[in-house]
């Protein structure tokens, strides 16, 4: 029986991660979900946030923010299929701040459900991304 899992996560751009892991962090829909290996078998959505990829626990840990997708996972492998997926490494903390306060501004200001909708769902967006700021140690409070 293996010890570690294999983990890919992927974005329409590119792979930002795939090989083993001790554990895994998501971000689901409903809660953050912590994956080992011998997990069941599930597919699940993901909503913004970070994964964390435990390596080697608790010091080989790597962050990524993923702006939402879904989450394979199978006893030994996990497969994150993200929309959109930065290493926290590479966040800039300055713009998003700058992000989230327009939609901020804007969602106050929208006349349609439609635009309340779309920018409601922008700035959930960026507060996320902002959290992951915060947990790296890479933005201000």
């Amino acid at each position: 029986m293996p010890r570690n899992l294999h983990v890919d996560i992927v974005s329409t751009e590119a792979t930002l991660f795939s090989g083993g892991a001790r554990r895994v962090f998501v971000p689901g829909e409903i809660g953050e979900m912590g994956i080992l290996p011998g997990h069941a078998p599930l597919l699940a959505r993901l909503r913004p946030g970070v994964a964390r990829v435990i390596r080697n626990f608790p010091d080989d840990i790597e962050m990524i923010w993923v702006s939402g997708g879904f989450v394979e996972v199978q006893p030994y492998c996990v497969t994150v299929l993200a929309d959109t997926a930065v290493r926290a490494g590479d966040l800039d903390a300055v713009a998003a701040a700058s992000a989230r306060e327009r939609a901020a501004a804007a969602l106050q200001h929208s006349l349609s459900k439609r635009d309340y909708d779309r920018l409601a769902a922008e700035l959930k967006m960026y507060t996320a991304l902002m959290r992951t700021l915060y947990e790296t140690g890479r933005a201000q409070r």
